[in-house]
């Protein structure tokens, strides 16, 4: 015969149930608090350069709109801009590329050059 009665499982199960009910209350909490975090640091980050903190600025390059920077002018690519200047520039910078390496081997077969 078991030594323990059925209250004693009875109790286990809802301590069980409440601690759950804890857990998920809690992680609802976590969850909210970064929400507000996430929010708070786009608000004070939102269009800052990376590298220096000043202001970006949207300026449009061949009809995409990328960012750049006041203060350092680096250049800032939000997702899938890149793809679509190299798609753009894929002429233009393939003949240039062409010509630095055509150079680069005119030069390495004649070192003296």
């Amino acid at each position: 015969m078991s030594a323990h009665k059925p209250a004693d499982h009875e109790a286990e199960y809802f301590a069980r149930e409440e601690y759950e009910r804890k857990k998920a209350i809690e992680e609802e909490k976590h969850e909210k608090m970064a929400e507000g975090e996430k929010a708070k640091l786009k608000e004070i980050h939102y269009m800052k350069c990376p590298k220096c903190g000043m202001d970006l600025v949207t300026i449009d390059y061949k009809g995409i709109q990328i960012d750049r920077c006041s203060g350092c002018e680096g250049v800032w690519l939000d997702c899938g801009e890149l793809e679509a200047v190299a798609e753009f520039e894929h002429g233009t910078m393939s003949k240039l590329f062409t010509k630095v390496f055509k150079v680069k081997d005119e030069y390495s077969e004649h070192p003296g050059l």
